[in-house]
């Protein structure tokens, strides 16, 4: 996923009036203000109520459902045959403004400040996941040296201390 395809997927979404917040690699580096790495995918955040909305205006530009383990009704992915992927990440935003993943019951929530972000792609504001919370999401599984270069970036850049789950990456340890 090229900034330029990011840039026609927001395009296509204001068209429709659907709200999206960036999240994952493409959220650091609206954060950052530039493209720090090549993107597999662009990782949305969307309220449940413009799903349907967006997934039909990209079956119009031939995105269809990629088959993953791990796709269900609040997290799937689409794809076209160049090789663009969008992985939604499905929310239902409760009157606090705090964004329900998933079922009530699993307790997945994206906390209202999550979704106060900021960044900018080509010169474009976007609306993304803040970058505390891009660090705190970056934590609690197997961290690579990607996840490592997406936090490295976002802690010195806004001053967020370095999680523990990357101290075998910092220098001198």
């Amino acid at each position: 996923m090229t900034a330029d395809d990011v840039g026609d997927f927001l395009e296509l979404m204001a068209a429709h009036g659907i709200r999206v917040w960036l999240d994952g690699g493409w959220a650091v580096d609206a954060c950052l203000g530039s493209q720090t790495r090549p993107h597999g995918d662009l990782d949305i955040v969307i309220e449940e109520r413009d799903v349907t909305r967006a997934a039909a205006a990209l079956h119009g530009r031939g995105y269809e459902p990629v088959p993953r383990s791990d796709t269900r009704a609040w997290n799937f992915v689409l794809g076209d045959d160049a090789g663009r992927q969008i992985d939604f990440h499905v929310i239902t935003l409760d009157e606090h403004g705090c964004g329900t993943y998933g079922p009530a019951e699993n307790g997945d929530q994206y906390a209202a400040g999550a979704l106060s972000g900021k960044g900018t792609v080509k010169d474009r504001t976007v609306d993304c996941i803040a970058p505390e919370w891009l660090v705190r999401f970056h934590t609690g599984y197997q961290v690579d040296a990607t996840d490592w270069a997406d936090v490295a970036a976002l802690c010195e850049r806004f001053a967020i201390p370095v999680p523990s789950d990357y101290a075998r990456f910092r220098p001198g340890r």
